[in-house]
């Protein structure tokens, strides 16, 4: 019992029950979304997948998906990969029984299997196992040299090595990914880049550094080069004055990628410690460099460094938020996003509101989602603009005339202020103020979405339940209860939706005209002197 608990096993099966149990996501949200969007755009089918499995992660309820099974198998390529490495956000945490559940879509002997399929459940897999993945590693290492060309299984079993595998340094796993570089597809180098990273997080491993860097400076392919640098800020993960001849090196290339990765580098080395130096760095590169990416992402992540602090953050980027750069206003929204998320800070909110309406889609889109972010778990009666923020979401969605992009952010963000069935917030540290390393990554990774959507699976990665587990003496969970001075409705869930009653038709009277009276009368008249008695309908 004791080695469970230090393995983190017994906390993730107690989290699991209580998701389960508690799961109050509410399905007609989905519903009128699915109806609302065009069948067509893709983009808006892939968001409304997203936000089927953020909502319900962790919590094991794959109703939506069973009841909708001919309109999710309207994905293709890798809006399909998307899909099936969904059922692995929703059973995230389902350890024991985690291979049973995505059996049907992993790769089989025959190889008869969609590639985009399997290698999302190869994701998925990773995703279910995430930080703790003693059980899957081999089969995945052993699908990822098994998968022959199919770039989009390299892709899966890459990704899935690097959640399962995460800060385990495994020095094989990392051989074994840094073997797919040599093919220098761009597809698969990507993927190598980000596994790479994730198995070696926070390890200062001088050898792996150099290895990425020399391989940035070799490749020509900008997906290679953004998952190595991605990589390269991972594994300076806390490392805080340590990085910073790294971040030097990083920050003054010439090529544009390895200086976003430069940004990212310090936001993940100095994670929550508020480092002045660290912010002036950022804020300096926010405002001189050349690349639109470098500064949109040196905003952001002046989120991460001040997560610890979040009353601070909307201040900082206040004035970049009216910058006139709609990269930079993009990254002003995610920074508060990151630093102010589930505080429901006024502050913040009187920010990303107006923002919800700025000219330029994607900086709406990074409003929307930095909105759901700040006010997760938040309720109407401890914040009236929550229920102001649903409608706005709403209204975005069926507005035909929105852009696609903003459409994507509304809906994305139902399922990130909904997510895991209503009890789980996003978790940068822990109440104690330790940092939550699993979750810094994950929302490192999360962000990198502007890029590759497939990435916004790594996101439940840093959801925590809002749930008290206590133990007796025999180590098992008693029953307690717990007074609360506020009333019930303080904490209460949101009421669900209703579908809109259909009503029957009533059966209207038809209208008589006085013409038609007039002329009945006149008929009327002539019959009776003719002496003929006519019947007439009174409906003619």
């Amino acid at each position: 019992m004791v080695v469970e608990i230090l393995k983190g096993e017994k906390t993730i099966n107690l989290f699991l029950e209580f998701l389960h149990r508690n799961n109050h996501s509410d399905m007609v949200i989905l519903k009128n979304t699915k109806t609302a969007v065009e069948q067509r755009n893709s983009v808006t089918h892939s968001a409304t997948v997203f936000a089927n499995a953020i909502m319900n992660a962790g919590t094991t309820r794959d109703k939506f998906l069973r009841d909708n099974l001919d309109w999710f198998s309207k994905a293709t390529n890798w809006a399909k990969f998307s899909a099936t490495a969904g059922l692995g956000v929703i059973h995230k945490g389902h350890l024991k029984e985690g291979m049973n559940l995505l059996s049907p879509y992993l790769p089989k002997e025959e190889g008869n299997g969609s590639p985009f399929s399997e290698g999302g459940a190869l994701f998925g897999l990773g995703i279910i196992h995430s930080n703790h993945g003693e059980v899957v590693k081999d089969y995945l290492l052993e699908a990822l040299k098994n998968s022959g060309t199919k770039e989009v299984l390299q892709h899966g079993s890459c990704l899935g090595l690097g959640i399962a595998a995460m800060a385990t340094q495994d020095k094989y796993i990392y051989e074994t990914m840094k073997n797919y570089l040599d093919f220098d597809n761009a597809v698969v180098g990507e993927a190598v880049g980000y596994g790479m990273g994730l198995v070696m997080l926070g390890s200062q491993d001088e050898e792996a550094i150099e290895d990425m860097l020399n391989y940035c400076h070799e490749t020509q392919h900008e997906k290679i080069i953004r998952g190595l640098a991605i990589g390269i800020a991972l594994i300076n993960y806390g490392l805080e004055e340590q990085a910073d001849h790294l971040i030097d090196l990083m920050t003054s290339d010439k090529d544009y990628i390895l200086r976003y990765g430069g940004m990212f580098t310090i936001a993940l080395a100095y994670c929550g410690t508020g480092n002045n130096r660290a912010i002036r760095r950022l804020l300096h590169f926010a405002v001189s460099d050349v690349s639109d990416d470098v500064r949109r992402a040196a905003v952001m992540c002046l989120g991460f460094v001040l997560s610890r602090s979040p009353e601070n953050c909307p201040r900082m980027v206040q004035l970049l938020s009216e910058s006139y750069n709609p990269h930079v206003r993009y990254g002003a929204c995610m920074a508060i996003g990151i630093a102010c998320v589930g505080t429901a800070n006024k502050e913040a909110l009187d920010i990303l509101i107006p923002m919800a309406d700025d000219v330029v889609d994607f900086v709406r889109q990074g409003a929307l989602l930095a909105l759901s972010m700040v006010l997760i778990q938040a309720t109407s009666k401890q914040d009236p603009q929550v229920d102001k923020v649903r409608k706005i979401y709403i209204d975005k969605i069926n507005n035909k005339h929105e852009n696609t992009m903003a459409k994507f952010g509304a809906i994305l963000s139902q399922g990130i202020i909904d997510a895991g069935g209503r009890n789980v917030t996003i978790a940068l540290h822990s109440r104690a103020g330790h940092k939550n390393m699993v979750g810094i990554a994950g929302l490192a990774m999360f962000v990198q979405y502007w890029f590759w959507h497939p990435l916004i699976h790594f996101l439940p990665l840093a959801f925590s339940p809002t749930a008290i587990i206590g133990l007796n003496k025999d180590l098992n969970m008693p029953v307690f209860q717990f007074q609360s001075n506020k009333p019930p409705s303080t904490f209460a869930y949101p009421e669900k939706l209703k579908l809109p009653e259909k009503k029957e038709a009533k059966k209207v009277e038809t209208a008589v005209l006085s013409t038609t009276k007039k002329a009945k009368k006149l008929a009327e008249k002539k019959a009776k002197e003719k002496g003929i008695n006519m019947d007439i309908d009174d409906k003619n």
